[in-house]
């Protein structure tokens, strides 16, 4: 019996596979034969056609498993498509060549490993085994390890393999000045190295393969034999190696089909190219194109202000996705709300949270979409302050962050001498010349003498105990410690944080970094250094931090989900909160300056993303100011806010620009047109003067909404010494409080800030 013949069902099963599809999906799956790209939008159905269509080829008798190829991007994702074609076939499908890109391309490097210089026993090495061949590589170039990190050379190797260069490939103009011009003399010498080892990094199996098919046409053309269909999974994502690799393979049968969206590219930063989906037809003539734009996910007017966002880019095939609902079933729109600060934006997401929550709405089916993770500090913060339990998704808790830890290390050290625990962390971080041994020596010297590390380091720096050089790097680090514990006694924490950074080399550690990761690290401690503007000592910050980390938000099932919108990507809510949509922030300065209109383009879908995230409601919201580097900064709403069609956003009450008017313990902003809505005339808004933020006769931007101004009949507020209560009247700047414990109080606006 050949192979083919034993995949054949009876019709039955192969028309029963139909049944559940609307025409456009069934119009997917049909289309068995020829080129095709399926443009599956947010919502649409993709993964249902995925599976339908491998099962659908089997089941017709068109190929036997072992004569499919089905590529995704991750291993979950392959178990998930095997396991519903097996429900969906009622038997196991055994011999289909699925999984990832790097799987399959290990798998078909390990069959032909000698035509590429390795044995079929080849090790895969990870990132670190990657990252300190690089330093023996760099060390052996006689270049400095210090000014030339390996990470960075880790990183442009990683993205010269990611667009499919072997070192002799690499154009002039990409070369860089890394080591001072000396990057493809590493590279050379590092995949050299990899050959003696008998090894491969990630980006080899993909790169070694087109080499392979490249230097060998018989081996091309028995996978061009043995592969009837190809069938790829969020093709957006791919990069130029894998976009390669993939045309390669489908010029044998010509049967590849490629499901993605062009509107969901947002992973340009590592390495993913949107124009390999947008020249499909021009990489196969004659291919067919079928759009899925039925949502079932998304009410209309969700829908609505994601597809008038989205149409703003020029860089897109194009489809409008819609729905079935009727009028009435609309659904909310999506609201756009200003806020005075980044703290009244937690606030707010917090309050709208707990009203949802009254009414009976699940904390797991509402998301917080930040575009970079050192925003979700202050929503952490007041999940926590408010008792709402929370998960962060795709990361860390922002004081569990690495970086994070890190820093607050050298700040508990310099509060407190005896800890151990810190000092291990930061003795040798960035480097200072203290290896293993050295640090062996220096545990072993403190322990005979019942001495914490630092006062044992005290005695050794003035002894011969330790070679000169790491003698040097542990004195220079023990009058550090001692230096910023006398500028604590008077400097306020933020101020510190920043020179003790900037000092000890942590921060420059990182801009020299070139990993992915590092800008983000950046963003991080940036964002520490602003939130412990908020404290009046070192002591006070660290105690509240032990305080937050001490509060264990794992012990509930039902908790709200934080992320980024990368992070996002696949995943679906009842509620989404989209904080930050601000000039700078989102769309990001950064994406913009390094990759001007394609970047972006890439911001807008990655807003696209999260709107179609939302099953039925979504929340965008802007702040007027923010703390941008331990400065305050005015801010403008985003141009996305404004792409956003009026027919399907409730946008709050209106923002603008005004002039500040110095009225003592008040600022009174004498408002201009607002921004946003029709309301012609001039108002007031009045806002708590609590530091010189701005002077008089500045023009500032201001939402108009209640924020942080003086705190109206009905709110709930907080003092220092009076604890929480509610505002039962106002005369001016005095508060009429009735306190939960210490009973009815008047008090000044200045000494209470929302609850």
């Amino acid at each position: 019996m050949n192979e083919t013949s034993q995949t054949i069902a009876p019709p039955s099963v192969a028309s029963h596979l139909l049944d559940r599809l609307n025409e456009a999906q069934r119009a997917a799956v049909e289309a068995a034969d020829g080129p095709v790209l399926v443009l599956a939008g947010a919502g649409t159905g993709k993964t249902r056609v995925l599976t339908v269509r491998l099962a659908y080829i089997l089941a017709t008798g068109r190929a036997a498993p072992g004569q499919m190829l089905a590529v995704t991007f991750t291993n979950k994702a392959a178990r998930e498509m095997s396991e519903r074609i097996g429900h969906l076939m009622g038997r196991p499908t055994d011999g289909m060549w699925l999984g990832t890109f790097h799987a399959i391309g290990a798998r078909i490097l390990r069959r032909h490993a000698e035509l590429v210089g390795l044995k079929s026993n080849f090790t895969i090495i990870d990132q670190d085994d990657q990252l300190r061949l690089m330093k023996q590589i760099i060390e052996a170039a006689g270049i400095d390890e210090k000014r030339w990190p390996a990470r960075m050379l880790t990183t442009i190797v990683a993205r010269w393999k990611d667009k499919g260069w072997m070192p002799d490939q690499v154009p002039t103009a990409e070369v860089g000045d890394f080591g001072h011009g000396k990057a493809l003399d590493l590279y050379r010498d590092y995949q050299t190295r990899l050959g003696e080892l008998n090894a491969a990094d990630f980006g080899d199996l993909l790169l070694l393969n087109l080499k392979l098919f490249m230097k060998h046409p018989d081996v091309l053309a028995d996978y061009h034999r043995r592969f009837r269909y190809i069938l790829v999974d969020e093709y957006q994502d791919t990069n130029v190696s894998q976009y390669l690799w993939l045309r390669l393979l489908a010029q044998g049968s010509k049967n590849i089909c490629c499901v993605g969206d062009d509107d969901q590219s947002i992973y340009g930063w590592r390495g993913a190219e949107v124009g390999n989906i947008l020249r499909f037809e021009e990489d196969f003539p004659g291919a067919k194109v079928i759009r899925l734009e039925r949502n079932y996910r998304s009410t209309p007017n969700i829908l609505g202000a994601a597809s008038g966002l989205i149409a703003h880019n020029q860089g897109r095939l194009g489809k409008t996705l819609w729905t079935e609902a009727k009028d009435d079933e609309a659904g909310d729109p999506v609201k756009i709300q200003g806020v005075w600060d980044e703290a009244e934006e937690a606030r707010t997401v917090g309050e709208h949270i707990e009203d949802l929550q009254r009414k009976d709405a699940r904390l797991d089916s509402m998301a917080i979409l930040v575009r970079a993770g050192y925003q979700t500090r202050a929503f952490e913060e007041r999940l926590i302050t408010i008792g709402v339990p929370y998960r962060v998704i795709g990361g860390l808790r922002f004081y569990e962050r690495q970086e994070i830890r890190d820093a607050m290390a050298y700040f508990r050290l310099i509060r407190q001498g005896d800890d151990d625990l810190a000092f291990q962390r930061i003795v040798n971080t960035p480097k200072r010349g203290l290896g293993d041994k050295s640090l062996q020596q220096l545990y072993t010297i403190a322990r005979g003498r019942g001495q914490s590390l630092l006062s044992a380091s005290e005695e050794i720096v003035t002894t011969d105990e330790l070679p000169p050089q790491r003698r040097a790097g542990l004195r220079e680090f023990v009058e550090s410690i001692h230096r910023w514990r006398a500028q604590a006694s008077h400097l306020p924490p933020s101020e510190l944080a920043e020179i003790v950074l900037d000092e000890s080399g942590y921060t420059g550690m990182w801009m020299v970094d070139k990993s992915v990761q590092a800008p983000g690290r950046l963003e991080n401690l940036k964002e520490l250094v602003r939130a412990m503007a908020e404290f009046e000592s070192l002591d006070e910050f660290l105690d509240h931090v032990s305080l937050v980390m001490d509060i264990d938000n794992n012990s509930a099932d039902d908790m709200v989900n934080v992320m980024t919108l990368h992070a996002a990507k696949g995943l679906e809510f009842d509620t989404v909160f989209l904080p930050g949509w601000e000039e700078g922030i989102f769309p990001n300065q950064m994406a913009i300056d390094e990759n001007g209109y394609k970047g972006l383009e890439e911001e807008r879908r990655l807003g696209y993303v999260g709107l179609t995230r939302a099953r039925k409601r979504a929340f965008v919201l802007y702040a007027a100011n923010r703390t941008v580097h331990g400065q305050w900064q005015n801010n403008i709403p985003s141009r996305f806010i404004d792409e956003l069609p009026d027919d399907h956003v409730e946008r709050g009450e209106a923002a603008g620009y005004g002039f500040v008017q110095d009225e003592g313990s008040l600022w009174q902003i004498a408002m201009k047109r607002p921004a946003y809505g029709n309301r012609q005339s001039n108002y007031h808004r009045v806002i708590e003067a609590r530091s010189q933020r701005f002077g008089d006769g500045q023009e500032v931007y201001v939402p108009v909404g209640r924020g942080q101004g003086v705190p109206q009949t009905g709110d709930r507020v907080f003092h220092e010494k009076f604890g929480y209560g509610m505002v039962k009247g106002t005369d001016g700047s005095k508060l009429d409080i009735a306190f939960d414990k210490a009973g009815r109080k008047k008090v000044l606006a200045d000494f209470v800030k929302p609850a």
